[in-house]
């Protein structure tokens, strides 16, 4: 059975650095959270810690300076997510969640471009 993926979010910016990235110090992951967040070294320190814990991170402690890898995979990541959010939230709709996100956040041309290639592509002919 697979693994529920339950991260915070502060745990998913976490993750999806380390996504970006590639295996990271802390000290990396803490300078790409200090560009857009008010972060303590420590307080990332403390929170991969807690990652590595929950699984949801490795460490590989063979240097002196650690190196974290994600251990759950963005695409099963986000569709765990997005499933409870269907199910928790849009009473299970997907449409509803769709039209939410829409109204919340316009896509530009491209991105409709590609969500009616999308749409097209999975259209029962």
């Amino acid at each position: 059975m697979q693994q529920t993926i339950k991260p915070t979010e502060s745990e998913m910016e976490i993750l999806n650095i380390l996504w970006e990235l590639g295996p990271a110090t802390v000290r990396d992951v803490h300078e790409k959270l200090a560009l857009t967040k008010d972060a303590g070294y420590t307080t990332t320190l403390k929170l991969m810690q807690i990652m590595l814990e929950k699984q949801l991170v490795t460490r590989d402690a063979s240097t002196k300076t650690h190196v974290y890898t994600a251990a759950v995979s963005q695409h099963n990541t986000r569709g765990q997510i997005v499933q409870r959010m269907i199910e928790n939230v849009f009473n299970g709709s997907a449409m509803q969640l769709v039209m939410q996100a829409l109204g919340n956040h316009p896509a530009s041309a491209d991105e409709l471009a590609q969500i009616r290639q999308y749409l097209d592509s999975k259209t029962t002919k």
